[in-house]
């Protein structure tokens, strides 16, 4: 019997919508090698990946077996970021359940698991044909230059220059959000075995992704660079029905840039009007995904978005940037957007999700980072990948955003010769990474590398 007819892989990502969707490109990748994969969710969270993954070809979607978690209904927290890591952490009982079923059936089981759902998956150590490896939605950058550097005393392999322009740890996280996950996940981490990254060497550079493995091997454990997972459609084959791709269908090539600040971030009224004037006085053509953080219900089946009806524009915006702008207040298909030819910037909090997005069509950023990974991710693409610009540095994330900011950065990256330098290096860096993900390259190598070793 071939090895891959008795190996059965997991997959369990937390339910935040950049992070459902990541795995579930990657559930589709791997299934496309002939292994059955299981996707387990919470039905809402099921549903909506599914919804939003419109560029994953609905045959490779058709191959996954869904799986919807049953949790106890209960009231969720204030706090919807919070709601989403107390909801996951009711999932450790009816993962382990089901765990034990399908370990009964086949030879070997793999569970592929966000990294913030170790607690939940921790069951797996007790199979003696289970084994688990931590999936992790950002770049080896933020990783390493963070946490691993630092903890294991190894040097950050950047230009002095650059070393002290590297964005800070401060601001990233709250204290007290960070206390609270230690708390669950300190005992379960090391249990895996491996590290699975959505980034490439292409990326991230050789000399980081090397120092990572070599932390890894020390650890006793293997590492793979294998993105960016995120397959694509060519934009002729795109299916989706979109007003905003009918909008873009009637813009010159290159001339749009995309603003949008993705599903866990809100702006302040103060802030939104600043941009709004910004964008207006940029005179030059956008789409504006204006919508605050979403809202909703998970565990109770209710995972809504965040309307924005209560997000107020100035007076008379829309009309004055009719045929110029376009104010999209729900979700948007970001990934045909950034496939569109008429596409030509983006302006992006930077969450890893939306600068893989955007590196894959080689769309350059706008890089106005917010929290979490962000700044780093910002300081990569701008700094280091040079395919963006900096909206502002991650030291005056606490100041306003004026609109003459606004303004000069967008008509930088739109319609100046810098701008289109950068560009060209957005195309080329896009050019690069096709060619990683393609039979022969580093990325493809490290996806084949990880499939032999799970089927071994």
């Amino acid at each position: 019997m071939d090895n891959k007819d008795d190996v059965a892989v997991v997959i369990a990502p937390l339910h935040l919508q950049s992070h459902l969707r990541q795995l579930l490109h990657f559930a589709c990748r791997i299934s496309s090698y002939g292994l059955p994969v299981y996707y387990l969710g919470l039905a809402a969270s099921n549903r909506e990946a599914r919804q939003h993954s419109t560029t994953l070809n609905p045959c490779d979607i058709e191959k996954i077996h869904f799986h919807d978690l049953q949790i106890p209904n209960e009231d969720p927290p204030p706090d919807i970021p919070m709601h989403i890591w107390h909801a996951s952490m009711r999932t450790r009982e009816p993962i382990a359940s089901f765990l034990g079923d399908i370990s009964s059936k086949a030879r070997r089981i793999v569970v592929v698991h966000d990294l913030l759902m170790s607690y939940n998956v921790q069951d797996i150590s007790s199979y003696p044909n289970g084994e688990s490896y931590v999936f992790h939605c950002l770049p080896i950058f933020d990783m390493y230059c963070s946490h691993y550097a630092p903890a294991a005393g190894f040097p950050i392999p950047l230009e002095e220059a650059l070393l002290k322009r590297l964005p800070s740890n401060d601001g990233c996280y709250n204290p007290e959000d960070v206390e609270h996950h230690a708390k669950y996940l300190n005992h379960c981490m090391g249990k895996n075995a491996g590290d699975i990254f959505n980034t490439s060497q292409v990326i991230d550079g050789t000399a980081i992704v090397d120092s990572m493995a070599n932390l890894a091997t020390m650890q006793n454990k293997k590492l793979w660079a294998l993105g960016p997972i995120l397959l694509t459609q060519d934009h002729d084959k795109v299916q989706t029905k979109h007003f905003c791709l009918d909008w873009l269908n009637k813009q010159p090539p290159k001339s749009v840039i995309y603003v949008s600040f993705g599903t866990s971030t809100s702006f302040s009224a103060e802030q939104i009007k600043e941009l709004a004037i910004g964008l207006e006085l940029s005179k030059q053509k956008f789409i504006w995904v204006l919508r605050n953080a979403d809202v909703g219900d998970p565990v109770n089946n209710k995972c809504e978005e965040n309307r924005s009806g209560t997000l107020e524009l100035p007076e008379g915006f829309e009309e004055r940037v009719k045929g110029v702008g376009l104010v999209v207040r729900e979700w948007a298909p970001q990934q045909e957007i950034f496939a569109h030819p008429s596409t030509g910037g983006f302006m992006s909090h930077c969450g890893w999700t939306s600068c893989l997005e955007s590196i894959i069509e080689g769309v350059p950023i706008a890089a106005w980072p917010i929290q979490f990974d962000q700044p780093k991710n910002a300081f990569l693409v701008a700094e280091v990948l040079k395919i963006g610009l900096h909206v502002r540095e991650w030291e005056q994330r606490n100041e306003l955003v004026t609109a003459s900011t606004v303004q000069n950065i967008v008509c930088k990256l739109m319609a100046s010769e810098e701008g289109d330098m950068i560009r060209k290096r957005a195309q080329e860096l896009r050019t690069a990474v096709k060619r990683s993900t393609e039979e022969g390259g580093v990325s493809r190598m490290e996806l084949d590398s990880f499939i032999a070793h799970i089927t071994r």
